[in-house]
């Protein structure tokens, strides 16, 4: 095995423009009295349907316009559709009705010609909304696209973490990810469960991946489980229960079946810096 460091690209000749806009969108989100979901609005309208940007309360109403048209604008404002988790009995609505207009933001922004493979673009935009939405986020936060929540307020994320595409993470009950958590495409994590004999009894634990820990590709972590600080969850595994530092656990259910070697003994990465860190963090 060798040693593959992420490369440092050159930013293109145009990357400013992405920066001002991004820079006006926190701005706009960053002021007191800011009405989320006109910015996410007028944000996606922007993006996907300039022509009635600057004028799009005439052209819902506008009846010349195929219905279609006027129902797919309407879709642009948060407020005329709904997400699953606003029909959750535990919703706290005033809560989820404050990060709703950012997750429809964030999940519309995927479908776009900006956002879709847009690494980033995409990752700087996360990182601007992440702040918003969650409990709480550390530095250097590094999502890909495609990654959905519950609530997205019970979300407690450290330093360094790292998501990659297609990942659900369920925090009806609470998610916790320590420092420098890297979870793998099409992974899931879960914090709430039903019973068995009735699907309408749902039980919210909270769901820890402690510091260092590893989700690997199309895994799942299930609600209430605690990964130990330096494990790891295999390909296709199945966490049912809780898995010790520094073992990796493989299957379904997954079981511990190796340790990791000590980190003293890994092999140190070269002093380069990750190309989408925050500049503010060194």
């Amino acid at each position: 095995m060798v040693l593959r460091p992420l490369r440092a690209l050159t930013r293109s000749p145009n990357a400013r423009v992405v920066e001002t806009w991004l820079e006006q969108l926190a701005d706009a989100l960053g002021r007191p009295d800011a009405d989320r979901a006109d910015i996410c609005r007028r944000t996606l309208a922007e993006l996907s349907y300039p022509d009635y940007a600057a004028n799009w309360e005439t052209a819902v109403e506008d009846e010349a316009l195929p219905l279609a048209t006027r129902t797919a604008l309407l879709a642009l404002d948060p407020r005329n559709i709904t997400l699953e988790p606003e029909y959750y009995a535990e919703c706290d609505d005033a809560k989820f009705q404050r990060v709703k207009p950012l997750l429809w933001l964030w999940y519309s922004f995927d479908r776009t010609v900006l956002g879709g493979q847009n690494v980033d673009a995409g990752v700087r935009l996360r990182r601007l909304l992440a702040p918003l939405i969650f409990k709480r986020v550390g530095a250097n936060f590094k999502c890909f696209q495609f990654v959905e929540f519950s609530f997205g307020y019970n979300l407690d994320v450290g330093d360094d973490v790292v998501v990659h595409r297609h990942v659900l993470l369920d925090d009806r009950g609470g998610i916790v990810l320590g420092n420098r958590v890297s979870i793998a495409d099409y992974a899931n994590i879960y914090s709430h469960s039903h019973e068995l004999g009735d699907q309408r009894m749902v039980n919210t634990p909270v769901t820890e991946l402690g510091e260092g820990v590893r989700v690997t590709y199309h895994a799942t972590v299930l609600a209430g489980t605690r990964l130990e600080p330096d494990s790891m969850l295999g390909a296709m595994g199945l966490a049912t229960k809780d898995v010790p530092a520094g073992q990796l656990a493989l299957g379904i259910p997954a079981h511990a079946r190796f340790s990791k070697p000590p980190l003293a003994e890994r092999p140190a990465l070269p002093a380069t810096r990750d190309p989408l860190a925050d500049p503010e963090s060194g």
